[in-house]
């Protein structure tokens, strides 16, 4: 009996040793998750299944949702892409990194020969930096330091694709398929993409593509801690689906507020990569500790897509410009199946995902996200009173000189949103609460209200030392007027 006991008790402390020795693995595992980052570009807020398009299909982003948390309330930091690709690469808002808008344009300190008439503009604004500070922390160089391998797969629009600007520049240890521009020349090959060109088969499309670059990228390094950050271009224009998947979409009944056939046969193909690459986690037993988080950089197009109830779309402040699609991902950290209606900033990818990682950002930097942990564990909410900010304190200046959309900033608190116009120096409120398509302006009934967001906007232009917009010495209000008259005339020829 006495040799029994012996053996029984060692086999429980044997059993013991190499439980706590799978824990201590499991728990150094899940310290130094794996993370994929896939950015759609210009996918509005209703565009996916699971967020109520009745006509776009869209199963394994779906199942994402339905594994990981879907926020409601989720925004790009900037209507546009770069600036809102800035910020989730620094974890900072556009008033300290300088990029606000895309390219050179919105810029009104340019010489005549830009073909902008400075004359028409009453106010000077802050020069529009295209790519990042070399002096910068980014994530992906965070990540790296702590010895992580950092892809970069797709879109890039911070600069060149290659030097002191490119993303090997600021942190990845690979890239391919980046382009200087917002877009693509096509979705079919040659693409314009020099790196991708050269290997391109015939008739090769481009989501699927960058698919394959990034499912290569994940097993060249499922060894080891990773950053995938997946940036399509999907489904910016060009629009331009896979042939063989738009006669399938033709064959669909179309929605009563989604219809473009091609549009939807893009969403399809962008759907299947996210498909291919969770697959891809799966079968190398990698989903288990790989966070994914899917989002779009910015609302959806005008003329693609309908943002309804949101007003207006891409390039503009109202919610149809800046709230997004947005879901997180990861098995035994988030519960299945929840949603969130707390607001949220891309920005904050930054000190979530190194939250995550068990890592603490550059204390010599600043960080404007907060960590979506406490959210993502189910524990809490995050700070209730810290306010929302959009900055472009540019103007939005055609190449053909035509002037429109002046400096503005933007503010929410709460349910108020607040919009403030440099120019005239007004400001329209709106209560999301209560009207999400801001078509009720309530600042001339709630004066007090507009005053405190005012006042969070200054102590907020204060706090990032934002450049702020000064008046214009060689402005010019008939060549202002004349502009603006030209501008009315071609809207109205147009509609």
């Amino acid at each position: 009996m006495n040799h029994l006991r012996q053996d029984r008790y060692f086999l429980f402390i044997l059993f013991a040793v190499l439980f706590s020795i799978g824990f201590s693995t499991y728990a150094a595992a899940k310290d130094r998750p794996n993370f994929v980052v896939i950015i759609a570009d210009d996918l509005g807020w209703r565009d996916l299944g699971f967020m109520g398009s009745d006509y776009h299909r869209t199963p394994h982003i779906d199942r994402l949702a339905a594994e990981g948390l879907a926020f409601t309330q989720a925004y790009a930091n900037a209507p546009v892409c770069a600036p809102t690709r800035a910020a989730i690469l620094s974890g900072m808002y556009s008033a300290r990194t300088g990029v606000y808008t895309v390219g050179g344009s919105g810029n009104s300190r340019r010489s005549s020969s830009d073909g902008v008439d400075i004359s028409k503009l009453s106010l000077t604004t802050p020069r529009n930096q295209s790519s990042l500070d070399p002096g910068i922390t980014t994530l992906p160089e965070a990540l790296r330091e702590a010895g992580y391998a950092t892809g970069h797969v797709g879109k890039w629009h911070l600069g060149r694709t290659s030097g002191s600007t490119g993303p090997t520049a600021h942190g990845f240890t690979s890239s391919i398929g980046a382009s200087r521009g917002g877009g693509t020349r096509t979705y079919y090959a040659p693409y314009g993409l020099s790196d991708l060109d050269r290997t391109a088969s015939e008739g090769e499309y481009l989501t699927d593509r960058l698919t394959e670059e990034a499912v290569d990228f994940v097993k060249e390094n499922q060894d080891r801690p990773f950053l995938l950050w997946l940036g399509h271009y999907a489904v910016h224009t060009p629009i331009e689906a896979d042939p063989e998947v738009l006669k399938q979409v033709e064959r669909w009944p179309t929605g009563r507020q989604h219809d473009n056939a091609e549009y939807a046969a893009m969403l399809v193909s962008l759907d299947n990569s996210v498909g291919r690459i969770t697959q891809t986690l799966d079968e190398l037993g990698l989903a288990e500790n790989t966070v994914v988080v899917f989002v779009s950089d910015n609302g959806g197009g005008r003329r693609v897509t309908d943002n309804a109830p949101l007003r207006d779309s891409k390039g503009s402040l109202y919610e149809g410009g800046v709230r997004i699609p947005c879901v997180v991902r990861y098995p035994g950290v988030v519960e299945a199946g929840r949603e969130t209606d707390e607001p949220v900033l891309l920005f904050d990818l930054y000190p979530t995902l190194l939250d995550l990682a068990n890592l603490k950002p550059n204390r010599r930097q600043p960080i404007d996200g907060l960590s979506w942990r406490p959210l993502l564990e189910g524990k809490s909410k995050l700070d209730e009173e810290r306010p929302l900010v959009w900055y472009n304190p540019t103007y939005n200046i055609s190449r053909r000189g035509t002037v429109s959309n002046g400096p503005r900033a933007v503010i929410r608190q709460g349910d108020w949103k607040m919009h403030y116009d440099f120019e005239s120096k007004q400001s329209q409120l709106y209560n999301l609460g209560h009207d999400l398509g801001e078509s009720r302006d309530l600042a001339d009934s709630n004066a007090s209200i507009v005053k405190s967001l005012e006042r969070e906007l200054k102590k907020w232009l204060k706090a990032t030392n934002a450049e702020i917009p000064a008046v214009n010495p060689n402005h010019d209000p008939q060549a202002q007027a004349t502009d603006t008259t030209r501008r009315r005339r071609n809207r109205d020829n147009r509609n």
